[in-house]
């Protein structure tokens, strides 16, 4: 474990390769499971704001989900998370022509419409944040329908944090991510990586 601030980093994040490969996933982490993603309580109002923008993309399902529970609820562990459709599809998920899911708020984001991206969850995974009350810990979640991205990950030679510097700078700041690589390259300096 490495601390970088009121952060605890798993080494598996610094370790593990990653990177998202979509041709080969088709977006199975917003489909499987049996909860949607974890929200802040902060990303509700953020995501009511933006659900007329992406209210004509969303399926007939995913609208009477969202009409009967709103587009969070709380899971059997208590934690808050998106609403999800038939026990496993976020109700953001939409699917283009080839398959493939994508993200209606992102989409959304990526268009313009919004400055809301989508939950940072979502952004951070395969990282999974959990709050202790005086810290936090960053842990890296593995997962079969990532597969993909860990070979593709070790073919770049890409490490977790590195595929998610952007994710973590949303989520701790650019301060704390440059405190977390020059901790990394000491790290390396004394062969603990």
């Amino acid at each position: 474990m490495l601390q970088v601030g009121d952060v605890v980093v798993s080494f598996d994040v610094l370790k593990e390769k990653f990177l998202c490969d979509l041709s080969a996933c088709r977006g199975a982490c917003c489909v499987e499971g049996d909860a949607g993603a974890p929200l802040e309580l902060d990303e509700v109002a953020q995501i009511e704001e933006v659900l007329p923008l992406i209210w004509d993309e969303l399926s007939p399902e995913a609208r009477e989900i969202i009409d009967k529970q709103g587009v969070a609820y709380v899971d059997r562990e208590s934690d808050l998370v998106t609403s999800i459709v038939n026990g496993k599809d976020c109700v953001f998920t939409c699917y283009d022509g080839r398959g493939c899911c994508y993200c209606a708020i992102e989409r959304a984001f990526r268009a313009g419409k919004t400055k809301f991206m989508k939950p940072v969850s979502c952004h951070l995974y395969p990282i999974r944040v959990k709050d202790f009350g005086t810290f936090k810990g960053v842990n890296y979640n593995r997962w079969d329908v990532c597969k993909a991205a860990v070979l593709l990950g070790q073919k770049e030679n890409l490490p977790v944090y590195k595929f998610l510097r952007e994710p973590l700078i949303r989520k701790f700041g650019a301060e704390w991510y440059a405190e977390l690589e020059t901790a990394v390259e000491e790290l390396k300096k004394q062969n603990y990586l």
